[in-house]
């Protein structure tokens, strides 16, 4: 696509197999066609050769026109067979790693349905297990390679500046670190929450405080740019939370959360490195408890719909509402994510993550099966492609950067992401819209009491 967006599914394949097969369909109509216009054409050239005096010429012309349809039709039952035999390695593949899936999860009845579609696929085409194998193998290597190609030149220019052996070694150094790292997080698969995943630990202490009427419109958002807009912590608040009041008199709201704001640890902040590590190691953040008080301030009670949006640590908290929250996750729509989960089929989940971005990586990749409900889909690009000091502040990360991706994603014209726009449009027709936006604090730790011994000692 334009600016290097794809647009997938989710999952090991990019590539939607229903649409390989259907353009398949379409050379086989386009053959058939071809077949009559033959025939007909066939009784004209004969014609043709009965007018010996004026009709010879013409009946040359038109034997060259016919060998060329027999060759038109020739390449379009190998194109037909081609896009099928795709087809069939791209769902090998999906089957491969749902089988993973099902294993896990213990379902036996899946696993043989599973191995009967996949016994029908290799009767069909025959070796295309092999195939799919290698495509497996291609995306366990390949995954991180903007990263790596970014390190490398990056490497290469620092090394530079000391000799041209240093810009070989630099290269080398920084792109094998980074394949390295990133083959540790795509092998560990810490990044990939099964759907049963649950943070430890017990609840954090947190300070929560309304800020400040938030001056961005008070309206539903009208796509994804929109909403990637609003994410806060430009200023003091950490969360934004929309309460849509439904013709119905039902209500639903819709929480947007913030990315990390400090790389203090245990600070007063707590969208910090510490909650950071919290989460994506599986245990409770004040981040987290600060979200959970923020929706039932705004007045969320279990049960009902939210819509999350989060960005680098937000979408992480994003994640683990839909896992283990106490309302009804309609909607997780993630920026730069370093997680994704498995939110579920009653979840749409919506990825906007970039190639290039040190923190998406932590993800490892990603599911190998896509995740979500029917419309779910990850969308990724390059969004920084010069090279060179500037890459350690980690330019493809910042939010400026993923609401551009998002306009990118509204302006594709892919019919996946209907899905999400048909979510703002039925929140568009809220009757009223109530926004409220909190900060949050660690309370300080307690001082300890002076000891007796202490006391007595102080004179």
């Amino acid at each position: 696509m334009s600016d290097g967006l794809e647009i997938r599914g989710g999952g090991a394949v990019s590539v939607d197999t229903a649409t390989l097969r259907e353009a398949a369909g379409r050379f086989d109509r386009l053959i058939d066609d071809l077949d009559v216009l033959q025939r007909r054409f066939g009784a004209a050239r004969a014609e043709l050769a009965d007018e010996r005096r004026f009709g010879w010429a013409a009946a040359g012309a038109a034997t060259v026109f016919a060998r060329d349809l027999d060759g038109a039709i020739v390449q379009a039952a190998q194109i037909a067979g081609d896009l099928r035999h795709a087809a069939a390695v791209y769902e090998l593949v999906e089957l491969d790693a749902e089988h993973t899936a099902l294993s896990a999860r213990g379902d036996g009845a899946g696993l043989a349905a599973l191995e009967l579609r996949r016994a029908e696929l290799l009767r069909l085409f025959p070796g295309a297990d092999g195939e799919a194998l290698v495509a497996r193998f291609d995306r366990a290597v390949m995954w991180p390679s903007y990263l790596v190609r970014q390190a490398t030149e990056t490497g290469t220019d620092l090394g530079g500046i000391i000799s041209e052996l240093g810009a070989v070694v630099g290269g080398v150094a920084l792109g094998g670190a980074t394949l390295g790292t990133a083959a540790v997080f795509g092998v560990g698969g810490w990044g990939r929450l099964s759907r049963d995943a649950r943070l430890d630990g017990e609840p954090a202490a947190v300070a929560l405080r309304s800020t400040a009427a938030p001056l961005r419109t008070n309206t539903a958002p009208a796509d994804l740019a929109a909403a990637a807009s609003r994410m806060p912590g430009a200023g003091e608040a950490r969360v934004r939370v929309e309460k849509y009041t439904m013709p119905d008199g039902t209500e639903q709201f819709a929480v947007y959360i913030a990315g990390t704001q400090s790389l203090g640890v245990g600070g007063e902040d707590p969208w910090d490195s510490q909650s950071n590590a919290e989460l994506y190691t599986g245990n409770r953040s004040a981040s987290y408890e600060a979200t959970l008080a923020a929706l039932e301030a705004a007045g969320a009670k279990p049960g009902d719909t939210v819509h999350a949006f989060g960005h680098s640590q937000g979408a992480m908290i994003a994640a683990h509402l839909a896992l283990e929250g106490p309302y009804d996750m309609a909607t997780v729509v993630s920026f730069g994510s370093p997680v994704e989960a498995d939110v579920g089929a009653e979840t749409l989940a919506v990825a906007i993550r970039h190639s290039d971005d040190p923190v998406a990586m932590l993800a490892g990749g990603g599911h190998e099966t896509a995740v979500g409900a029917p419309g779910s889909f990850t969308a990724e690009r390059e969004a920084h492609t010069d090279t060179g000091l500037v890459d350690a502040t980690a330019p493809a990360h910042s939010m400026r950067s993923y609401a551009e991706s998002a306009a990118l994603v509204d302006a594709s014209g892919d019919p996946r992401v209907g899905a999400v726009h048909r979510v703002f449009a039925g929140l568009g027709e809220a009757q009223s819209v109530t926004v409220t936006e909190y900060a949050a604090t660690r309370p300080p730790p307690p001082v300890a009491a002076p000891s007796p011994r202490d006391d007595a000692g102080a004179g």
